[in-house]
């Protein structure tokens, strides 16, 4: 898969798969071509039945993913400016859509785009070096990835005004108490930490943990009532598969069960 793609590294081993964003040399700042691959990827990965969840990250040390190309972004005018912002969007809803789990493994900084690609991801490990930022208004510019609606639902509309309204930088503690990362490691822990919490994911069954995402962020943009009522019947879904039998006769038994995902 990796010869697919100029602008990612992606493995797959022990039913993960790992995409790195690979432009170290521009601090893995996305362009148009990144996000055409991401969002090329991330259908295939969702796909492939050797991978049951993934984890995001930037290659080097010094960065996630840290904003977007300055120089694509300095010649936008009006109408391009959408488009590359709609583009963007497209990307990163496909991740936060895709019905596997995905963790973003935060090795540096987390700027701009890169901020709004961890917040697209379901779950968050950052690096004690990780800092997190939407610094677009000392651009004369607004976040157009997703930031100024996906932060929010997770830190608080206060928070998120704060970051976007100021540009500051989060360190990975101060994250972490606000409910951006959900977990700190030391940086050359960052994969196997985001791995473990994967793993963590993995050894649950497959279906449920598929309506679990699509039930928690599918409700998010709806009235309590219509999201209860999509929980309930997910959870009836669940009830009709094979895992859910396997599960509870597994633990009545008090012995571990063999998902099939099915």
């Amino acid at each position: 898969m990796n010869d697919a793609y100029d602008n990612l590294i992606v493995d797959v081993a022990d039913r993960i798969a790992t995409v790195a964003i690979n432009r170290p040399d521009k601090l893995n700042a996305l362009n148009s071509a990144t996000e055409r691959e991401l969002q090329d990827v991330f259908p295939r990965l969702a796909a492939n039945p050797d991978v049951g969840g993934i984890i995001v990250t930037g290659a080097g040390e010094k960065a996630f993913v840290a904003g977007a190309d300055i120089g694509e972004l300095a010649g936008l005018g009006a109408t391009e400016g959408k488009e590359f912002a709609f583009q963007g969007q497209t990307t990163f809803t496909r991740i936060a859509q895709c019905p596997k789990p995905v963790v973003a493994a935060v090795n540096g900084y987390a700027l701009g785009g890169g901020c709004e690609l961890a917040i697209a991801c379901h779950l968050r490990v950052a690096s004690t070096r990780a800092r997190f930022g939407l610094p677009e208004v000392t651009l004369g510019l607004i976040p157009g990835h997703g930031g100024t609606q996906r932060l929010a639902r997770i830190i608080g509309t206060g928070r998120a005004l704060e970051m976007v309204l100021t540009g500051r930088m989060v360190d990975a503690e101060e994250a972490h108490s606000w409910g951006l990362a959900n977990a700190v490691c030391e940086p050359d822990q960052v994969i196997d930490t985001a791995r473990s919490l994967l793993a963590q994911v993995l050894d649950k069954a497959p279906l449920a943990v598929q309506y679990a995402l699509e039930t928690t962020l599918r409700g998010e943009d709806m009235g309590l009532d219509d999201g209860l009522y999509m929980e309930a019947t997910l959870f009836g879904m669940a009830c009709g598969t094979d895992d859910m039998r396997e599960g509870t006769a597994a633990f009545l038994e008090k012995r571990k069960p063999e998902f099939k995902a099915r």
